[in-house]
């Protein structure tokens, strides 16, 4: 089954307690889980992004919910593509507090392609693989046990 991917910045619209994101992540988790999407969503106290992906009619309904959502506005495409792979296949969404500097080097990498057509993998210093290599440390290691854990 072909698997696509999207993600995207965004400004909080308001406030934001840790409950108010908790509860955020745990309605996009249900709703995920039930699209067959997977994702991560990174959250600095003023700004989100997001990536997810899975099957393009999955993605569209999260895509289109992301774009509804009251929660956030400012909302800038940084990427909308194929890709090879799940490279977040265990969480439906999971998300991780950064500092703001994190957020603007990821998002200011180069995010046309999510996947290098030749090798299958992200491009080379491109937005993918810095958003890997942020996330890496963060990843379950993959495993049987691993498959049943959930991560919110």
């Amino acid at each position: 089954m072909p698997l696509c991917a999207v993600a995207y910045v965004s400004d909080v619209a308001g406030p934001l307690s840790a409950e108010q994101l908790d509860a955020l992540v745990d309605d996009a988790v249900r709703f995920n889980s039930l699209a067959g999407v997977t994702g991560v969503l990174l959250f600095d106290g003023g700004r989100f992004l997001q990536y997810f992906e899975g099957p393009d009619d999955g993605v569209s309904a999260v895509h289109e919910r992301v774009l509804q959502a009251r929660s956030h506005r400012a909302i800038v495409a940084l990427g909308h593509a194929r890709v090879p792979k799940r490279y977040f296949p265990y969480w439906s969404m999971r998300w991780l507090g950064v500092e703001p500097a994190t957020i603007e080097q990821l998002a200011s990498g180069d995010w046309q392609a999510f996947a290098d057509p030749v090798q299958g993998g992200p491009p080379p210093h491109g937005g993918m693989e810095r958003l890997l290599r942020f996330v890496a440390p963060h990843q379950p290691s993959i495993s049987a046990g691993d498959a049943t854990e959930r991560l919110t």
